[in-house]
């Protein structure tokens, strides 16, 4: 009698594991820069793009219901600066990441967007695969900044700027602190506020403003401390 065997069963095949989608909400107020970082994060097999905002109100109501992994955030919104924005975040969704996305040069916002409470600050210039790095890290839990600032900071830690005129800087708020900039860029007041869409009414305040708060007595003298500290900086 012939003993009946049983044939062997094929393994059953493995289920695809399913990645979970880590998701990011991104406020700017420039459509088709939004729509470009948009598609940069889509594509990408972990990450989504789960909201969007082109102001700060709407990105405050917005984010309260997106349930955002992290938010990246442009510097130069219409109504209020991705700093203020930031840190009223930070109140709001203690913790939630935030990415800062900026055209200005780092050497500027950097570390004002990282005291706001900002996770890191990548520049709009850089390539595409710098932001997916920034997210990334910032999701891991680290910080992000360039190469150039990080060694920039440090240096500045080491040998704590003693050699160089120290101002109030800090006491500046943002728009403040991009008028001084374009003053020591050589633009005059009238570029100014056609560069910032602003009344000429508004910058000559900004200027005294500035005076002020930097207690510089003189036009001349404001334009030759902004000078000196943008060649400082190394801001361009």
């Amino acid at each position: 009698m012939k003993s009946s065997s049983t044939a062997p069963t094929a393994p059953a095949a493995e289920a695809a594991p399913v990645i979970t989608k880590r998701r990011i909400f991104l406020v700017d107020d420039h459509p088709i820069t939004r729509q470009g970082v948009a598609v940069l994060i889509n594509q990408e097999p972990d990450l989504e793009v789960c909201g969007e905002a082109d102001s700060a109100p709407k990105a405050f109501d917005l984010l309260q219901k997106a349930k955002a992994d992290l938010a990246v955030v442009d510097i130069s919104l219409k109504t209020t600066s991705g700093i203020e924005l930031t840190k009223n975040l930070k109140v709001l969704l203690p913790d939630l990441p935030i990415l800062i996305m900026s055209m200005h040069d780092e050497s500027l916002y950097a570390e004002r967007a990282l005291r706001a409470g900002a996770k890191g600050y990548v520049m709009k210039q850089e390539a595409s695969e710098s932001i997916l790095i920034a997210i990334r890290r910032i999701l891991a839990g680290e910080l992000y900044l360039s190469e150039k600032m990080k060694e920039k900071m440090l240096h500045r830690l080491v040998h704590n700027r003693k050699d160089e005129v120290v101002f109030s800087i800090d006491t500046l708020s943002d728009r403040e602190m991009e008028v001084f900039q374009l003053i020591g860029n050589g633009f005059s007041t009238r570029q100014i506020a056609t560069k910032l869409n602003l009344s000429v009414k508004t910058i000559d305040s900004y200027r005294e403003h500035l005076k002020l708060k930097l207690h510089i007595e003189k036009g001349a003298d404001l334009v030759r401390h902004a000078i000196q500290w943008v060649k400082s900086e190394n801001i361009v």
